[in-house]
């Protein structure tokens, strides 16, 4: 085997599936302990909210009569650590209650809305993740250039810049200023219809994460990529004369994106929680508006599912990344 391809990370191993399988074993256990605290903490703390559920509903003209019946009915007089256990129950079998404002079943009443929100972090992830990743490995490779040091202000001025100050300037640049009405500046998506045949209302919000997700994932993928071509297995492949190509595709790129999967992994938990604001700031028919509306009804299944699958979202993509990583890098596998 040639030296420069056996000194190098990436080449000449594979993963033992028998030590890849006790990781992913391991690490499933422990996201199911983290999930068990934090729906104790998202139990608690929905309990905790001010007002009365009851009311909410009824409005301030019920009489005590029809708020006690209401408490009966949606089991809100039983004990906390019964409601609880049934609430833990439900998860696990697929019964996330029923809405107390819209008097439906939670997944139906957010199956839409969840379609919707998936769909925009998925155009969102699809687009910020290969950009980032190309922009930070040009920028290593262009260090201390022109391109690198333009790169490097850009990304870091977006970076200090919240997703609702992005959005708002997007709408004022493309909706109604700059180039009024070039896009809308509100995602109006009837109930019941895919947000795939409506593309031209998703521009702005895409580009909105697009933005807020970039800039991070690009400045680590920089980082990262210098590093590799710093190395010494990199050093070796160049003076035993691998075409640099081969040296920055084969080698250096690899190896360079084991650090970026965590972060990847962070950014798009991010995305499924930040969407919120963005869903928000474009009126987007997404889990923004049904966490909003929940909270102020104090409609708490709604409050509790929406928290619980965002916690999922970053135990699964965070398991994702740590396996990605593990496979690019020969010296975590070797440990397993």
């Amino acid at each position: 085997m040639d030296s420069a391809q056996s000194g190098s990370p990436s080449a000449g191993f594979h993963p033992r599936l028998g030590g890849l399988a006790g990781f992913i074993v391991r690490r499933l256990l422990l996201g199911l302990l983290v999930l068990a605290i934090v729906s104790v903490v998202v139990f608690a703390a929905t309990q905790a909210l001010p007002g009365d559920p009851a009311r909410a509903i009824l409005g301030r003209s019920a009489t005590p009569d029809s708020l006690k019946a209401l408490r009966e009915q949606l089991n809100l007089n039983r004990p906390v650590l019964t409601q609880y256990g049934d609430w833990v129950k439900g998860l696990v079998t697929g019964n996330l209650g029923t809405s107390l404002a819209a008097r439906e079943p939670v997944s139906t009443y957010l199956h839409d809305r969840l379609v919707n929100s998936a769909f925009l972090v998925f155009l969102s992830a699809i687009i910020s993740i290969p950009l980032s990743i190309a922009i930070g490995a040009y920028a290593a490779l262009k260090r201390d250039r022109l391109f690198d040091s333009s790169a490097s202000i850009l990304t870091l001025l977006l970076a200090a810049l919240p997703e609702f100050v992005v959005g708002v300037t997007l709408v004022v640049l493309f909706a109604t200023t700059i180039f009024p009405h070039l896009l809308p500046g509100v995602s109006n998506i009837a109930p019941g219809t895919e947000p795939w045949t409506q593309l031209k209302e998703m521009i702005l919000p895409t580009l909105t994460l697009v933005i807020a997700v970039t800039p991070y994932v690009a400045r680590i993928m920089r980082a990262s990529m210098i590093e590799v071509l710093e190395s010494e297995y990199v050093e070796m492949a160049r003076l035993k004369g691998v075409p640099e190509r081969e040296v920055v595709v084969r080698h250096a790129l690899p190896n360079a994106l084991g650090p970026t999967f965590q972060v990847i992994a962070i950014n798009l938990a991010y995305l499924a929680g930040g969407v919120i604001v963005v869903e928000y700031v474009f009126n987007y028919a997404g889990i923004g508006g049904a966490l909003q509306n929940a909270v102020i009804t104090r409609d708490l299944p709604v409050v509790q599912a929406l928290a619980m699958l965002i916690a999922a979202v970053y135990v699964v993509l965070n398991l994702l990344a740590d396996v990605a990583t593990i496979l690019v890098t020969p010296r975590l596998r070797t440990r397993l």
